[in-house]
C-alpha cells in the first residue's frame, strides 16, 4: 500500500470514528456534538466524496454541520439548554467524580470556556 492510500483510509478511520462519537454527543452532553461532525466531514473531504456527501445529506447528522458552515447561529432556547446540561454536568463531575483541586479547576475552566463559546455564536432569527 502506497503513502497515499494509507493516509486516505487513515481519514476514513478518523471520520467513522469521528461520526460515532459525535452522534453519542447527542446524548452525552458533554462530548461536542458539531465540531467531531466538522472534523469527520473534513475527513471525509479528503478521502471519500461518497462519505463526504452522505454524512452532509444524512437528515439528522447533515443538519449541525450545514447550521454551523452557513453561520446560521443556535436559538437561544438551545443555548441555555447546552449551557444548563453543561454546568449540571461538570459540577457533579468536580464534586462527586475527583477529590483533585486542580482537576475540579480544569474542568470549571473548561465549562467557562464552553460557555463563553456558546454564548458568542451568533443566535438563531
Amino acid at each position: 500500500m502506497d503513502k497515499r492510500n494509507l493516509i486516505k483510509y487513515l481519514l476514513i478511520a478518523a471520520g467513522i470514528f469521528s461520526t460515532a462519537l459525535g452522534v453519542i454527543g447527542i446524548f452525552v452532553p458533554l462530548l461536542p456534538t458539531t465540531p467531531l461532525l466538522l472534523l469527520a466531514a473534513a475527513c471525509f473531504m479528503r478521502s471519500s466524496d461518497r462519505l463526504y456527501t452522505a454524512l452532509i445529506r444524512h437528515k439528522v447528522l447533515g443538519i449541525y454541520i450545514k447550521n454551523y458552515m452557513d453561520k446560521k447561529g443556535i436559538p437561544i432556547r438551545i443555548k441555555l439548554f447546552s449551557i444548563t446540561i453543561l454546568w449540571a454536568g461538570i459540577l457533579s463531575s468536580a464534586v462527586f467524580a475527583t477529590d483533585k483541586l486542580w482537576l475540579r479547576i480544569l474542568l470549571v475552566t473548561i465549562a467557562i470556556a464552553v460557555s463563553i463559546h456558546i454564548i458568542l455564536i451568533k443566535k438563531k432569527d
